[in-house]
C-alpha cells in the first residue's frame, strides 16, 4: 500500500473521529449516574432516559417532531421528484436559473432562511403553527429530495418513456408504469432523508415553531436552564432516529445502483 494511500485513511479515520467523538461522549455520558461528565465514570443508569421520557412536554414535541417530519417528507418528495422529472423531461429557456433557484435553500444560512420564514409566515398568519413549520421544512428539504430522483433518472434510458407513448400509453399511464417503478427506490429514499432533514433541523424550527415546539427547539430549551444529562438522554434517540433514516436511504440508493 502506498504511502499516501496510507495517509489518506489515516486523515479520513482522524476526520470521523473528531465528528463522531462528541456524539459518542453524550450516548456514554446518557448511561452515567453522576450529574457532570466527569471521568471517572460512575456506575450505569437509564435514569436520566427514565426521567427524560417522563416528561408530557417531551411526549407532546416529540408529536410535533414526528407530525412535521411526516408532512414535510411528503409534500418535499413531491415537489422534488416533480422538479427533478421537469428537469428530466423538458428544456426551456433559463433551466440553469431554475435549477439553481431550486437547490439555493441549504446553501443559504439558516439564520437568515429562518428570519425570512418567520417574517413571510408571520405575515400568512402561520408563524407558530405545525403548518408554518411543515412549510419552512420543505423549503429547506426539498432540494435533498430533488437531487436524489435527478440521480436517478439520470440512470434511465430517455427513449423508454418515448417507447411507451408509441405504444398507446398517455403521459400519466406512461408516468405510473415507467417513471414511477424505475424511481420507486428513489423516492423512497427521498422520504427518508427529508423525514431525517426535519425532524433534527432546529435553528429555522426555532425561529418559527413558538409553543409548537420540535424536539431539538426542547432539547436547547433545557440547556439553557442548566447542566442536565436528560439531554444526553433525548439527544441520543434524536441521533439514532436521524441516523437510521439516513441509513435506509443511502441503502436503497446503493442496493438500487448494485442491481443496475
Amino acid at each position: 500500500m502506498k504511502a499516501g494511500d496510507i495517509l489518506g485513511r489515516v486523515y479520513l479515520g482522524a476526520l470521523f473521529c473528531f465528528v463522531f467523538a462528541p456524539i459518542a461522549a453524550s450516548f456514554v455520558f446518557s448511561f452515567n449516574s453522576d450529574r457532570f461528565p466527569t471521568l471517572p465514570l460512575g456506575h450505569f443508569t437509564t435514569d436520566w432516559y427514565v426521567r427524560a421520557f417522563s416528561r408530557p412536554e417531551l411526549w407532546q414535541a416529540i408529536g410535533n417532531s414526528i407530525a412535521v417530519a411526516a408532512m414535510t417528507a411528503l409534500l418535499s418528495t413531491f415537489i422534488g421528484f416533480a422538479t427533478a422529472y421537469t428537469d428530466f423531461r423538458y428544456g426551456f429557456r433559463f433551466k440553469p436559473a431554475y435549477l439553481a433557484l431550486a437547490l439555493l435553500p441549504p446553501t443559504m444560512p439558516l439564520v437568515i432562511l429562518g428570519l425570512a420564514m418567520l417574517a413571510w409566515l408571520s405575515q400568512l398568519g402561520l408563524s407558530g403553527t405545525r403548518v408554518g413549520i411543515v412549510i419552512a421544512h420543505t423549503v429547506l428539504a426539498t432540494p435533498f429530495a430533488m437531487a436524489i430522483c435527478r440521480l436517478r433518472l439520470s440512470q434511465m434510458d430517455p427513449t423508454l418513456e418515448a417507447a411507451a407513448w408509441n405504444l398507446g400509453a398517455g403521459q400519466w399511464t406512461a408516468m405510473r408504469y415507467v417513471i414511477l417503478p424505475f424511481c420507486a427506490p428513489a423516492i423512497v429514499s427521498a422520504l427518508c432523508l427529508t423525514a431525517a432533514v426535519s425532524f433534527d433541523e432546529f435553528i429555522v424550527a426555532w425561529f418559527v415553531s413558538g409553543l409548537n415546539r420540535t424536539v431539538p427547539v426542547m432539547i436547547l430549551e433545557i440547556l439553557q436552564g442548566n447542566v442536565d444529562p436528560q439531554i444526553n438522554a433525548i439527544g441520543t434517540v434524536v441521533f439514532l432516529t436521524s441516523m437510521s433514516l439516513v441509513i435506509a436511504a443511502q441503502f436503497l440508493i446503493f442496493r438500487r445502483r448494485h442491481h443496475d
